[in-house]
């Protein structure tokens, strides 16, 4: 529930439009909702101003598809990450509306339209192997109201190539910046905006990347000003706080 949703109960009730025991069922859902398998956080917008996300990783498909459908009910637009295939055809068989992003491994659906901001998001990605986080920041972003341009494969081993695209880098309000192997990209786009860089380290690399280990060191020890980094891997954590400051 939301604060457009709360104003609709109470302009309802007050215009004879809903009775009082339907308003009470419905606020006692105002805090969360019981599944048996998962607690549904249903105020977290009125405090946060975005709705809960659904992590897919670990969870069944039909708790997943479980928790969607109850989401449905509400009025927010509602994202899933780290799914598979199969959870979505589960979805997708009371929402043909669910949109899958397999590169991103993404449930989304879009319920309203969220006005964006006029400024931008860049995300951007040294090697097309680190694609899938960096979709993943993507669709995050874009599923709260944001536009996203995509710069992709303009890593440090070929640094003219994120050269042919500063201008537009530039214009971006928040760079997220995805890289694997050492994590050098984002120090030098740091170097060279004017903006926030969100560094997001990847799990791309051969073996003494460590799984990213290398790729985060080396993005919380870098000199560029302006830099902070998220978890490795963590696509959704860097749209997230992305959409937060383009939406300040």
């Amino acid at each position: 529930m939301n604060n457009e949703s709360l104003s609709k109960l109470l302009t309802e009730v007050k215009a004879g439009k809903l009775d009082v025991s339907e308003a009470l069922k419905q606020l006692r859902e105002l805090a969360s909702k019981e599944l048996g398998y998962a607690t549904i956080d249903n105020n977290r917008e009125l405090r946060t101003g975005y709705p809960e996300v659904i992590f897919g990783q670990g969870k069944t498909p039909d708790q997943v598809a479980g928790i969607i459908r109850y989401m449905l009910t509400q009025d927010n637009n509602i994202l899933a990450t780290r799914v598979t295939g199969e959870m979505y055809e589960k979805v997708r068989e009371f929402c043909p509306d669910a949109l899958y992003n397999e590169t991103a491994r993404t449930i989304s659906i879009r319920k309203k339209q969220i006005p964006p901001p006029p400024t931008f998001i860049a995300v951007i990605t040294a090697g097309t192997s680190d694609l899938p986080v960096a979709e993943e920041a993507a669709v995050t972003a874009e599923i709260f109201g944001n536009r996203v341009e995509r710069i992709v494969d303009v890593g440090v081993a070929g640094i003219h190539r994120l050269y042919n695209k500063i201008d537009l880098i530039r214009q971006a309000r928040v760079n997220i910046v995805v890289a694997g192997m050492e994590g050098a990209l984002p120090s030098v786009v740091g170097g060279m905006v004017d903006k926030p860089v969100i560094a997001v380290p990847t799990s791309v690399g051969y073996g003494a990347n460590f799984g990213g280990l290398s790729a985060l060191l080396g993005m919380l020890t870098s000199c560029a000003s302006g830099t902070s980094v998220v978890n490795i891997d963590n696509g959704f954590g860097a749209g997230f706080l992305a959409s937060m400051i383009n939406r300040l």
